[in-house]
């Protein structure tokens, strides 16, 4: 009976701590019956004692509480642990709704008896959960790298998260309160009425790319998404904008699009024949405009074939084993392809496969050209060889270290020595030491000039060269060299031909010791005419002399060469030998001149002309005597020439007759001296006198300190 007694105080005692716990709590047996449910529970759940006591806990709530996951973890879970601590359940009562449970169990052994006894503590923690993921879908918005907007119907600007900052640059203190309208671009169409109007109906809309301008003006494409804003009796309080920056991939889409259509205009308008082909079974996809230009084969009749169908055949038509090939490598390469085409016209091609995913590229050059541009070449360089071992000038050609790399066998003949021995030798055995000065002299200033950067100048050379031949006589040559090279415009060789000039030198040896002869012979029969000259006036010997030295030194200072200066000098001593045809007493009158007698005065450089138009001369003596008193612009004498009709040695002895003229004492007048004498060149060069020559003159005295003698 005390035990009895003891047992219901206990159990009393039991059931007053189990109703004073705030969350709900069950106590099972063994079976899971229900030996006690504290008041909480009853509360909660919305049962009645009668329906739980001794019920299986299955069974409470007319079976609501036969939840699965609460069946594995009392049958399943607990027999092994003895507890389990926080689980989770969501399960929908039919009293309370859907709700978030945590269950939290112990096993408790009676003090008297073996029996076990279950403690399920139930906590409610659905709020807790809505909470969390209220709080937890505010941090996504929050921190979305996309642009979360609110905004009342009217169109204000509500809420702004940091994704909206960073895509449209304003801060949420900066934008709140102000019209969403601020971000559409002032020269675009504003869609927002329409779709805040749409929302006020409860209407759908559709998301849609746009643009809108940032803060500091930029224009950005963004995908939006609009959806109405709800209260909890369903009533629309506003609109909700998500708002994606895609403006790098509408620029990669137009890139892709200018790369796409630069690619079908490269297709459309490449030179080279290209043909798409279908990688799983070899079938031709499209191809361009050259292919068909190039096989004949129109597009109608090649799509949906394969590449031996329209004459092209690659590893013996075997596609698979290209395939594996091309997987492998990536691109694949055929030389000299022979193809033949639609018309039966053989052609030859270097074909490219190319991998590019789906498809196989292959790209089709005609070579034939080339190729038969190679053929003439070779044949050409069989003839040219052919040619180069039969003449009798040497062709050779040189590194540039100066050795032989290839030597014509004719130089035998030339120099007498055998093909093979030539090779042995270089340009310092072969030439003698005054023509290896000038070779290395002529080199040196070629190279000089490559290092300047004058590429552009001929570098190509013509030398007369003396040789050594094998018997140790030697030979006179011209040789002709021009520079080799390479693909980067470097010089590597020298590449000439020589040619025998023994004879040739010889004959000008002997041409030269004739002019030489000649020379002499004018000179004498100039000096015999200036000897007559001087017998009969020695003033005019004397000024002919002066005008001589001065022309001559004239010509000089102009750089003329000096073939012409030595004519010029020889023209000068006899300028005015056609005055032997006037009377002794006109060209001594100490008084003025009458007009006839000027008249003859005049015609001295026609007489003088008359005399000298015969004699045998390398210079135009003749013509200058003729010409000496003509003017540039048309007022000299006899035939009043101008320009370039008179010539150079004329001009130049004008200018130097006038100078000694007006300097020197005449007959009929006092010297007017050296100044009056270049003032007067100076006023009238360019009419009277020619420029070039009148500055040469006034600076051999102004600058020069000539002198008349």
């Amino acid at each position: 009976m005390a035990v009895k007694k003891n047992a219901t105080r206990s159990r009393e005692f039991s059931d007053s701590v189990i109703d004073t716990i705030r969350e709900p709590l069950i106590a099972l047996d063994q079976d899971l019956r229900v030996v006690s449910v504290s008041r909480s529970f009853y509360e909660f759940f919305k049962v009645k004692p009668e329906e739980t006591e001794g019920q299986l806990i299955y069974d409470l709530g007319n079976k609501q509480w036969d939840i699965p996951k609460l069946r594995e973890l009392l049958e399943d879970v607990l027999p092994k642990k003895e507890t389990f601590d926080n689980y989770e359940v969501e399960h929908d009562f039919p009293t309370i709704g859907k709700r978030i449970m945590l269950l939290n169990a112990r096993q408790i052994k009676r003090a008297l008896g073996k029996e076990h006894i279950i403690l399920l503590a139930i906590e409610d923690v659905t709020e807790r959960r809505l909470i969390e993921d209220k709080l937890q879908l505010a941090a996504i918005v929050e921190f979305s790298k996309d642009a979360i907007i609110g905004k009342s119907l009217d169109g204000i600007i509500t809420s702004w998260n940091q994704g909206a900052e960073e895509i449209y640059g304003y801060t949420k203190s900066e934008i709140i309160g102000k019209s969403i309208s601020v971000l559409v671009p002032p020269d675009m169409p504003n869609e927002l009425t329409d779709i805040l109007s749409k929302i006020k109906l409860g209407e759908a809309i559709e998301s849609y790319e746009t643009v809108r301008q940032r803060k500091d003006g930029q224009y950005i494409y963004v995908f939006l998404t609009v959806s109405a804003v709800y209260d909890a009796e369903g009533r629309i309080l506003g609109a909700s904008t998500i708002a994606r920056d895609i403006t790098e991939r509408k620029r990669m889409e137009t890139l892709l699009k200018e790369s796409e259509t630069q690619y079908r205009l490269l297709f459309e308008n490449a030179n080279d024949g290209i043909v798409l082909i279908e990688k799983n079974e070899g079938k031709i996809a499209n191809i361009n405009p050259s292919v068909e230009k190039m096989l004949g084969y129109s597009a109608r009749e090649s799509i949906g074939n394969k590449l031996q169908d329209v004459g092209l055949i690659i590893d013996n038509g075997d596609f698979q084993i290209t395939m594996k090939a091309l997987n492998k490598k990536g691109l694949l390469r055929y030389n000299d392809i022979p193809v033949k085409t639609k018309s039966g016209k053989q052609i030859y091609t270097d074909t490219y496969l190319v991998d590019k995913a789906k498809f196989a590229q292959c790209n089709i050059r005609d070579i034939t050209e080339k190729k038969l541009a190679e053929e003439e070449l070779k044949e050409s360089e069989r003839k040219y060889r052919l040619l180069a071992e039969n003449v009798n000038d040497v062709i050779f050609v040189l590194d540039m270290n100066l050795n032989y790399t290839y030597i014509s066998p004719s130089v035998k003949i030339l120099r007498g020595y055998e093909q093979e021995e030539a090779f042995k030798r270089t340009p310092a055995d072969t030439l003698t030491p005054s023509s290896m000065d000038l070779f290395l002299s002529t080199l040196a200033e070629i190279m000089e000039m490559e290092k300047s950067g004058h590429r552009e100048i001929n570098l190509s050379r013509t030398l007369q060269l003396e040789m050594k031949r094998k018997d140790g006589t030697t030979v006179w040559t011209e040789v002709k060299a021009s520079f080799i090279r390479d693909e980067n415009q470097r010089l590597v060789g020298i590449m000439g031909v020589t040619r025998d000039i023994t004879e040739r030198r010889q004959a000008e040896e002997k041409l030269h010791q004739t002019l030489d002869r000649l020379t002499k012979a004018v000179g004498a029969t100039i000096q015999v005419l200036v000897s007559a000259v001087e017998s009969r006036d020695p003033y005019t010997a004397g000024h002919q002399l002066r005008v001589a030295d001065l022309a001559l030194t004239i010509a000089t200072e102009m750089g003329l060469p000096q073939d012409k200066i030595e004519g010029i000098r020889m023209a000068g001593s006899i300028h005015d030998i056609g005055k032997l045809s006037i009377p002794a007493e006109i060209l001594s009158k100490p008084t003025k001149l009458t007009a006839i007698e000027f008249a003859l005065i005049k015609e001295h450089p026609r007489s003088g002309y008359e005399m000298l138009k015969d004699v045998e001369s390398p210079w135009p003596l003749a013509q200058i005597v003729y010409q000496h008193h003509e003017r540039m612009d048309g007022s000299g004498y006899p035939r009043n020439l101008k320009g370039d009709e008179i010539i150079m040695e004329a001009r130049i002895m004008a200018v130097a007759d006038v100078v000694e003229a007006m300097a020197s004492h005449r007959p009929y007048r006092p010297g007017l001296g050296i100044d009056a004498a270049l003032a007067e060149i100076e006023k009238n060069k360019g009419t009277h006198y020619d420029n070039t020559v009148a500055d040469a003159c006034l600076k051999l005295f102004r600058e020069k300190d000539y002198q008349l003698t």
